[in-house]
Order: C-alpha cells, then sequence, then structure tokens
C-alpha cells in the first residue's frame, strides 16, 4: 500500500512524473556518458592504513577526521571531509582472529561517528548513533576479528545525518585477509584494486550541493562520478588478471557494473566474503552499501571500460528516471600493459557454501518498508524495536510496500537471503549478504545467526541504505539478549523525521 504523502512526495504518477522531470530541467535527465568519457586521471589508490602491535598484541590503527579540499573540476576546490586525508580515507586490512584497536580522532567542526560496515562486533564497538564522538575527541573501540576473509567499508552513522557525513568523504574500505593463500589476485594497488564508487552533485562554486529536490524522494543525486576520489580515472593493469572489489560508497545511486565490450568477468565474492565459487557473469548490480569482488581477464596491450549499465529497479520509467536508473555511466578504464605478468587460473572452490539450519527458527518477523517508516514507526534514538536471543536463528521477512527503491542493511550479522516473492535468489546472492535490494511490491526472506556478544543497552541497526531514508526515519534497534535479559531503557529519547 502507497500513501498519498508518499505519492506526492515522491512525484510517482508514470506520465506526469516525467513532466515534471522535464520542468526541473537536466538535473534528471536520462544521463549517458558511455563512449563519451575520456579518462584523464590515473586512478588514486587508498593507501594502507599503519598499524602497529600494542603491549596486548593488538593491531593498532590510528585515524583522524577532519576538514579538507578536492579538485574535482576545474576551478575552485571542493571543500570536503576526510580520514587521514582531505577525503575518503586510508585501507585498514587485519586478519581473521586478530584482535584490532581503532583510535578514531574527530577534528570535524561538529559531532560524528564511524561504523564498521559488514563487521561482526560488540555493540558498544558498532559506531552507529549511540557511538558519538564529539569534535576534538577520541574514541577507541577494540574487537576481535571472527568472520571470513571479506571486503568491509566504514562510514560514519550520526542520526540524521548519515547522508551529508557520506556525501562530504568520510567512508573507506576494510578488507580481512584469507587465512590460507588461495590462487586469486592479492597484491593491493597492483593487481587486488579497491574501486569505491560515489556520484558528487557540485554547484556553480564547485562545492558539494545537498540540495534535496522536491521531486524524486531518494535524496542525493549526483552527475559526477568518482573513484577514489578520482574524476574520469584509468588503471594501468600489469598482470593477466585483476582483482576489482567493487564498493557502492554512493548515497543513493544504484551501479549495474559490467564491461563496455559485454565480457564475462569472474564473480569471486559478495558482502560477506568469497563465494562457494566462481560465478561466470555479465553484470553485478549494487544498490548503495553493496559490494562485489570481480576478476576480469585482461589481453596485453588492450583498453576496456567498467560500465554502470541500467539498472534493474523494477519501477516504471518514469520513476526510474528519478532514481538515476537509466543511466549509462563509464565508471573506470582498465589499460593492460604491452606485456602481461601471468596469472593462475581461478580456483573452482573459494569458500565453504554457507549454511544456516532454518528448520526451527526461534522467530520470524516482517519488517514493511513504507513512507520513510519500518513497521509504520520512524526511528527513535530512545526505542528498542526487537530483541533477539544470543545462539539463536531468525527468519526476517523484508517487504517494500513503497513505489520507491528501498535496500535493507543489518547491523552485526552476515545473513543469508533465502527467498525472493517466494523463489530462490540469483546465484550472485547466494553468499552471505548484509545489504540487499528489495523491490518495489516484493518481499524476501532473509535467515539471521545471532552469536558472540550480547548487550541489552546498547542496539544495533536495521535500516534502508539509501541514505536519505535511513536520515529520515526508515531505520530500527534490536539488541541480543542473553539468558534472563531484558532489552534495557536508552538515554536518547528524540526522534527524527
Amino acid at each position: 500500500m502507497v500513501s498519498r504523502r508518499s505519492v506526492l512526495m515522491y512525484g510517482f504518477a508514470g506520465v506526469p512524473a516525467i513532466a515534471a522531470a522535464g520542468a526541473v530541467g537536466g538535473m534528471w535527465a536520462t544521463r549517458h556518458t558511455a563512449e563519451q568519457a575520456a579518462f584523464t586521471n590515473r586512478l588514486a589508490i587508498p593507501p594502507l592504513a599503519r598499524s602497529r602491535r600494542d603491549r596486548q598484541g593488538r593491531r593498532v590503527f590510528d585515524l583522524r577526521a577532519a576538514a579538507g579540499t578536492m579538485q574535482f573540476r576545474p576551478g575552485a576546490p571542493t571543500e570536503t571531509w576526510g580520514i587521514n586525508g582531505p577525503y575518503l580515507g586510508p585501507t585498514l586490512r587485519a586478519r581473521r582472529d586478530e584482535t584490532v584497536l581503532v583510535n578514531v580522532r574527530n577534528d570535524l567542526p561538529e559531532e560524528t561517528t564511524l561504523h564498521w560496515h559488514g563487521m561482526h562486533v560488540p555493540a558498544v564497538m558498532d559506531g552507529g548513533p549511540h557511538q558519538i564522538i564529539a569534535p576534538g575527541t577520541t574514541w577507541s573501540p577494540t574487537w576481535t576479528i571472527r568472520q571470513q576473509a571479506a571486503t568491509l567499508w566504514y562510514h560514519p552513522h550520526p542520526h540524521g545525518r548519515t547522508s551529508r557525513h557520506v556525501h562530504h568523504g568520510l567512508a573507506g574500505m576494510f578488507i580481512i585477509d584469507e587465512l590460507e593463500a588461495l590462487a586469486l589476485p592479492r597484491r593491493y594497488g597492483v593487481d587486488d584494486i579497491p574501486v569505491i564508487v560515489q556520484d558528487k552533485r557540485l554547484n556553480d562554486d564547485n562545492q558539494l550541493n545537498e540540495e534535496i529536490p522536491t521531486i524524486g524522494g531518494i535524496g542525493v543525486l549526483g552527475d559526477l562520478i568518482t573513484v577514489n576520489g578520482t574524476v574520469a580515472p584509468y588503471l594501468d593493469v600489469r598482470s593477466k588478471r585483476v582483482r576489482l572489489r567493487l564498493l557502492n560508497a554512493s548515497n543513493s545511486r544504484f551501479y549495474n557494473f559490467g564491461m563496455a565490450d559485454d565480457r564475462s568477468f569472474a564473480l569471486v565474492g559478495t558482502d560477506g566474503g568469497l563465494l562457494a565459487a566462481p560465478i561466470d557473469t555479465h553484470r553485478v548490480q549494487l544498490s548503495p552499501g553493496e559490494r562485489a569482488e570481480i576478476v576480469v581477464c585482461l589481453r596485453p596491450g588492450e583498453r576496456v571500460v567498467l560500465r554502470s549499465y541500467r539498472s534493474d529497479l523494477g519501477i516504471n520509467i518514469g520513476d526510474q528516471r528519478f532514481a538515476g536508473g537509466g543511466d549509462i555511466l563509464d565508471i573506470l578504464e582498465l589499460r593492460a600493459a604491452s606485456e602481461l605478468d601471468p596469472s593462475p587460473p581461478l580456483p573452482a572452490t573459494l569458500a565453504e557454501r554457507p549454511r544456516l539450519d532454518v528448520s526451527s527458527p526461534a522467530a520470524r518477523r516482517t519488517f514493511e518498508l513504507a513512507d520513510f517508516k519500518i513497521n509504520g514507526l520512524a526511528m527513535n534514538p530512545g526505542r528498542i524495536d526487537v530483541g533477539v536471543a544470543k545462539d539463536t536463528t531468525e527468519i526476517w521477512e523484508v517487504a517494500n510496500l513503497d513505489q520507491m527503491p528501498h535496500n535493507f542493511h543489518v547491523h552485526d550479522v552476515q545473513f543469508l537471503i533465502l527467498s525472493i516473492d517466494g523463489g530462490p535468489p540469483r546465484p550472485e546472492s547466494t553468499g552471505w549478504k548484509d545489504t540487499f535490494y528489495v523491490k518495489p511490491g516484493t518481499r524476501a526472506r532473509i535467515a539471521l545467526r545471532f552469536a558472540d556478544y550480547t548487550d541489552p543497552d546498547m542496539p544495533y541497526m536495521y535500516h534502508c541504505h539509501v541514505l536519505w531514508h535511513e536520515d529520515h526515519g526508515m531505520m530500527g534497534q534490536f539488541v541480543v539478549l542473553g539468558p534472563g535479559q531484558r532489552p534495557g531503557v536508552l538515554p536518547m529519547s528524540h526522534s527524527h523525521g
């Protein structure tokens, strides 16, 4: 069911929506940069964050959030925020079973947080809206990594302001390395490449334009594509195979990645780590917050472009236009050297096939996304919505009742998608996930296992990762409980949206 408020807000009425798009000008025009982009800038590779061992044997990282500037286009530099630099942050890298300590210093002019997206951590270390870092202070979470190798990321999560902080540039990768060496490209910055894709919208003075259009309903949708902060990037490739760790770090834009010559590539990993086996495919669609690891095979001397094709959002043509789903965008050019280092063939098996026993779930819950709310409730930091029991498995049904694109992210756990509208998930969605797309009018069932950590007084989040939707209330909170525990009372009690 779609409310009248949603229809008025989003302008969703097919032909009228298209007419409205024309009225607001080129902002909403379908973009097609394919074969038009000139790749003139060498792709920046985020540096690996320096670390050290403390007396307890923990791997210690030091991060500092502060203001900076970036030269995205000719003219005035753009004022940005970054971590250990003017924009984005370094790549953190650690191994399973390592204990890490991250000192996060906030030298921004306002409070922020830093959330470890996809990481299994105690709730007090999660970096959600309750772990505020005031200006001039340092937050030092520590935890032991208890999950398989994966491409994760970090970004701010302040209540009501996540979209603004991420658009300003506060984001970076957190890579958990394989314990055993697989025959996968693994030389960081050489044949193992972070690809952090974001869109930006700048005003005439080259400053970030964060004005929210009255039509569209998805927040900031930019027309300037950056990869690792680089506009019009190219990557020099020196090996036969290159591993691209794709991260959709945009606020609201969807990407449907493929190669411009339509060659196939191997999908080897998704949000929660490596798949059981490589999947040969031509496309991988990522909603905001999702990741995918792909391996592309190149021939000496050739140039091939990573492109974003039209996205399958499951909405009508007018709404697709508003959401950017009709855009075709060239992302990154791969330039193969005249002689390439050999690369071993990909292993037939990458990881154990994910399994959860769902024969007797501890609970079945429904989460309905509509009108900036979940189950009819807007986010309230002082309200715990769900209490789950440690060492249990639950089945959650997630339904999109809007005519808007929504996805669903759950903190702390990696889950399995059991079905979408009663049918099996696509092969590329059979691995561990923490974020997935829920098309309008569809229902998906996921299985989640809650383990290791309990805290009745500190919640994790579940929410739409279209960040403007999250900021306006499409988020809830759950706690993990031990035997005899009941949800506590939170100190924050204001609502937003």
